[in-house]
């Protein structure tokens, strides 16, 4: 069986090494770099599994032609295991037409993800970020921050991740409302409607997905929030409406926001003091890199013996 891997080798263990060759035959890229599609196609020539990561195929936002382009060079596959939590970056009716199971890597960063959340909350609270940037431009001046010790956290998406932060919450001694999609108890959580979420919370952390989410936390869901809050997004910076949320920063009703994204240069939080914009790294630490090569490997194997675990689409049985 061969089985062509979009990760360099360099980055598995030993041990891992070994584990992928006890499968069969394995081919790996040689760097993270976008590779040209004649490349790709030369490389995962005759493959039967296909452990795909998106930064050999462009990253997410270029990925899913090229991953269909080159999966119609493969008669012979049999599944496709993704290094990635994410999967819109694959056609998966596609994949389900030519009965090709997808998997991912569930839950390999919820602990990194989850302290890097807490980690721009206390940021925000404590000005921490705003403060450097002003010293690293000669223009220092104190900041008056607050203390999240006794002040609400509001969770919206009481996920994996979500509940990860809503744990931590509780650990620095906060209180903690969330709102879920799906009905959902936690303990020492207090579960709320969205609406009081929004109203109660001192700080606000976002963790839903999900194309139906868009916009949620627009105009008139900023109007319902405290004066002064603090929010987070590590989900998706669609979730926000910016204009609504820039608005909403230079009023002084919200008294700092932290997201993801990939363009920084564009949009209406561009140049405001208050909206800390950065790329997507919350994921990347030693610990989750380590498991989520552990579970792309197990995905691998259970494809290989015809068992496939971690599946995202609908394949025949």
């Amino acid at each position: 069986m061969k089985i062509a891997v979009l990760v360099p080798q360099s980055e598995f263990t030993d041990d891992q090494q070994k584990r992928l060759a006890s499968l069969g035959e394995v081919v790996y890229t040689k760097s993270r770099d976008e590779y040209e599609m004649p490349a790709l196609i030369a490389l995962a020539k005759d493959t039967e599994i296909f452990a795909a990561d998106p930064d050999n195929v462009g990253g997410f936002e270029k990925a899913k032609p090229k991953m269909t382009q080159l999966m119609e060079t493969l008669p012979n596959l049999k599944g496709l295991a993704l290094a990635s939590t994410s999967y819109g970056w694959v056609d998966l009716e596609y994949c389900s037409k030519r009965n090709i199971p997808v998997t991912n890597v569930p839950g390999y960063s919820r602990e990194a993800v989850a302290e890097h959340t807490l980690g721009l909350l206390l940021a925000l609270a404590k000005r921490i970020i705003v403060t450097d940037r002003r010293t690293q431009k000669g223009q220092y001046k104190i900041g008056l921050g607050f203390e999240l010790l006794g002040k609400t956290l509001g969770i919206i998406g009481l996920g994996s991740i979500g509940g990860r932060v809503a744990e931590l919450g509780l650990g620095i001694g906060m209180r903690v409302i969330a709102c879920n999609r799906s009905p959902k108890t936690m303990a020492g959580v207090e579960i709320k409607s969205f609406d009081d979420v929004l109203k109660e919370s001192d700080a606000i952390s976002i963790h839903t997905h999900g194309k139906g989410n868009i916009g949620m936390v627009g105009k008139e869901a900023i109007s319902k929030i405290k004066n002064g809050v603090i929010v987070v997004n590590t989900a998706n910076r669609e979730i926000v409406d910016e204009q609504a949320m820039a608005d909403a920063i230079k009023s002084g009703k919200v008294y700092g926001y932290a997201y993801e994204a990939e363009d920084l240069e564009h949009g209406p939080l561009v140049g405001l003091e208050d909206a800390i914009g950065i790329q997507g790294f919350g994921w990347y630490t030693k610990e989750s890199l380590f498991r989520q090569l552990e579970i792309l490997i197990d995905n691998v194997k259970a494809m290989s013996e015809g068992r496939p675990t971690n599946v995202v689409n609908n394949i025949k049985t």
